[in-house]
Parts: C-alpha cells; structure tokens; sequence
C-alpha cells in the first residue's frame, strides 16, 4: 500500500513502524472473513481493511472524524486477521498507532471520556475495585446490564489454600494482575497446586500491579508505560537470582507482558530489562508442555469420565500468544471429552473493556459464542482468560473456568 505520512509523525519510531506495516498490506481482504465486527455489521469500514485505509488517511493528514474514531472503536484487537493475513500485517500495531493519534488530536466527548477514565483508574488498582466490586454485587438489580454482567456472584469471588510452602530449586513468578485477584483468585492458587506438583514453586511479587494492558488499550499509553516499569522494577531482583519464567495466567495479561520489549525499545533506562520480562514471560500451557511427559503421567493416575467440555480459546491465546491445541491436550488427558466448537476462531466479545464500551455488538458476540459453545450439550465450558471468562458466565448457565482449575481438580 503506497502511502506518504505527514510530516508530525513521518520521522517517528511510531511513523516508521506505521509505514512499514501500511507498505505489507496488499488489499487482498482475506482478513475481512474472519473479522467478528465485520460479520456483524456489513461495513467494509468496520473491517481490518477498511479500519487500515481510515488510519493511513489520519495519518497522512487528512481531517480526523467522530466516524473514524467510531469505527476504530467498534474494533476488538481480537488479531483474528492477523492469523488470516498471507502477508504478516502487524494489524493490532497499526491500530494502537492510529488510535493514539486519533485521541490526541480528537477529544472525546464529555461522557465517553469520564467513563474511559474511571475505567482507567478503578480496573488496574485492586484496592479500589474490590470494594466497588462487593458494592456492585450488593446493587446488582440496580446497574446496568453491561456492568452488572461483570460481576461474579458472592461465592465465586474464593481462592483455595496455596501449596504449602515447599523446599524445590525451581522458582517461577506469577503476575497477579489489577481485576482477576479480585474476581477470580482461585485461578492463581489453582496453578501453583499443578507447578507444585511438578516440582516448582510458584509466587507472586506483591510490589507489582497491572500489566497495563487497561491502560494501554485504553488510550493511556504514556501510563500504560509506567505500570511496565513499576513491574519490571518489582520483578528485577527475582529475575537477578535466577527465576525460570513469569507465568501470566490471562491470556490478555501474557499478550501484554510479551510486548513489553517492543513497547520500552526507545527507554533508555528500561530497553534491556523490558526485553528480558518480554523472553522470561510464559503462559502456564507452555510451563506445563515444557513438562508434558510428567504432566502426562500425572494426569494419567486420574479418573476418567469428567464429562463433555467445550473450549473457548481466547483470542489472546490464539491469535495474540499463537498457543493453539496444548490446553486442549492437557484436558483430554484429564478425563474431558472436548467437544466440537464451531468458528472456533472468533471473538467472544469481551476484549477487555469492550463489552462495557460497546455493549450491544458485545453482546450479540457473545450470544453467537455460547450458541456454539453450547451447541454440542458440554456439561461446562473452560478458557483461558479472566475477560472472556467473566463475559461468558454472565450470559451462560453452563458453568465456566479456567482450564487451569479443571488440571488442578483433577490432579487432587
């Protein structure tokens, strides 16, 4: 794609990664296939080729919209069109550059901006999202459906004992992160009982915090980048003795945690030590398939029968991480029988503060995943990340987990 930026961004580390990805695109449209908001609505503006085409006119200078802004918007950063594209288009880069711009240069309205920052205050500090969290819960019939449907009921909100405290030579750190701590706790403990087992001690760095991903995608870049190096400041001593790996237990977390490198490359004091977070960072399906002889032995000593399970495979885990077919080996071995999903590939229309953001198309997304999530009579439903988690049980009877929880359960 030709292109010729303006001159305030044309000599930019953002200018020249935008051109570069703008130059990959070769129009071809495979991406607009496998698009969620593109299905829904039709429009070749609510589509990847259409959204690069927006961006390119913003950043050669042409005159920035509330139409463009809205249809930028309206996307998910799922990264389906990436898995799509033949020619390796950095899409979700090209996004977060363009909507950076598009924000400086276009101030949002009254209301759209109070609730982006108060979405950009509450959801990375758990200290003050758990008590708004018990609040809601309590005036749960008076909120807004949106709201109200991120809200696990009372009981759901516990975590069982972490392992006792054990002697093994093998370390690894765990983010705790801003929303799951207090929405799902279990899901921490969960995957240090299974790392116990295989002879690892799993802990978390309580100095650390969000990964930033809240505020990144939200706008917020420049404190987006602090929460980074608040991390990487409290994760640096642990990772000088010697720590094995950084286990992200959300797959929307770990996409964010593994760009730390790319997002601090032009920090002088941070570059090196952002790069080495990005290369120690793991999801705990590659812990366990690093050990996948173990695992499997373990998992073999338990009982059969767990019944049917359909798998929702994140975005982030699919298209952000490219992590495709360890979970679901792992919980076939556990005893579930996965279940056939159809278009396996899209969205469940959480991303995040989407679904608070853009309720409706959110919720038409979601509707369409649990009908084929449900569609083979699954006896639960697993993920692998706290959004899509969260998102799926507010509209599903079916229950909903973390798969790591389901290993853990079988392995007692």
């Amino acid at each position: 794609m030709d292109t010729k930026l303006a001159d305030f961004i044309r000599d930019t580390r953002a200018g020249k990664e935008a051109e570069e990805i703008l130059r990959t695109c070769v129009h071809c449209g495979f991406c607009t296939a496998t698009c969620p908001t593109y299905q829904l609505l039709g429009d070749e503006l609510d589509g990847p080729r259409g959204r690069i085409y927006l961006i390119k006119q913003v950043l050669e200078g042409k005159p920035v919209t509330e139409k463009t802004r809205l249809h930028l918007d309206r996307c998910l950063t799922c990264r389906a069109c990436e898995t799509t594209c033949p020619s390796g288009v950095k899409y979700g880069r090209l996004l977060d550059i363009g909507r950076q711009v598009i924000e400086e240069m276009l101030p949002r309205r009254t209301g759209d901006a109070l609730t982006r920052q108060l979405l950009r205050e509450v959801l990375p500090r758990p200290a003050v999202f758990g008590p708004v969290v018990k609040l809601g819960q309590a005036l749960r019939p008076l909120l807004p459906t949106a709201l109200a449907d991120k809200l696990p009921p009372p009981n759901q909100s516990l975590a069982k004992p972490w392992p006792a405290k054990a002697t093994h030579e093998r370390r690894m750190l765990v983010l705790a992160g801003c929303v799951q701590p207090v929405l799902a706790p279990n899901i921490n403990a969960a995957t240090a009982r299974v790392l116990d087992k295989l002879g690892i001690i799993l802990f978390e760095e309580e100095k650390a915090g969000c990964c930033g991903a809240v505020r990144f995608h939200l706008n917020d870049q420049a404190a987006a980048r602090d929460d980074m190096r608040r991390n990487i400041d409290a994760w640096w001593p642990h990772v000088a003795a010697g720590i094995d790996a950084i286990v992200v237990t959300a797959s929307g977390c770990g996409v964010q945690v593994r760009d730390y490198g790319h997002a601090l490359l032009d920090d002088a004091v941070y570059a090196e030590k952002a790069a080495k977070i990005s290369e120690l960072c793991r999801d705990p399906s590659e812990v366990l398939a690093a050990e996948r002889q173990r695992m499997l032995v373990l998992l073999a000593e338990v009982k059969t029968g767990r019944g049917n399970l359909a798998f929702h495979s994140p975005c982030t885990l699919q298209h952000g991480l490219k992590i495709r077919g360890i979970i679901e080996e792992f919980l076939s071995s556990a005893g579930y029988v996965l279940l056939p999903v159809a278009d396996a590939h899209l969205c469940c229309g959480s991303a995040g503060t989407y679904s608070v953001l853009q309720p409706e198309l959110s919720g038409r997304l979601r509707e369409n995943k649990l009908a084929a999530l449900s569609a083979a009579a699954p006896r639960l439903i697993a993920t692998a990340n706290i959004g899509c988690l969260t998102h799926l049980q507010a509209g599903s009877v079916l229950p909903v987990k973390h798969w790591i929880e389901l290993i853990d359960e079988a392995l007692r």
